[in-house]
């Protein structure tokens, strides 16, 4: 998340719109785990263990929102699964996570990184289990 801010202000005719980063944050990880191939999010060490030890729910591992004055930018790091294209995966991640966030917010996305830090063997675990 983003250390700088805790809300995103929007004025509109009637007073402002707050909303928090962590609900970007939250429509960008749903946005990535409904991508075919996305094993799971990767966890930000860094981000994240100060965001466990302060007693945050941790829903959003693995997402970093930046917030400028005028456009929303997205860190996302992802697990895919063994046996996907990674460049077809994170593309698909990239236009899922940037519809996501301007349907939702009506933020102008200025970039979606995607990063993919590792692969996840999901369909061995489901073999052995079944």
């Amino acid at each position: 998340m983003a250390e700088s801010k805790e809300y995103i202000s929007c004025p509109d005719e009637l007073g402002c719109i707050h909303i928090s980063e962590d609900v970007l944050a939250v429509t960008a990880a749903a946005a990535a785990l409904e991508v075919e191939g996305v094993g799971s999010l990767a966890a930000n060490l860094g981000s994240d263990l100060v965001g466990m030890l302060a007693g945050r729910k941790n829903l959003s591992k693995g997402v970093r929102v930046t917030v400028s004055e005028d456009a929303v930018s997205v860190d996302i790091s992802v697990l895919v699964r063994y046996g996907s294209t990674i460049q077809e995966v994170a593309k698909a991640v990239q236009d899922a996570v940037y519809n996501a966030i301007e349907n939702t917010s009506g933020f102008a996305v200025e970039a979606v990184n995607v990063h993919v830090v590792g692969v996840t063997f999901d369909r061995v675990h489901e073999q052995a289990q079944g």
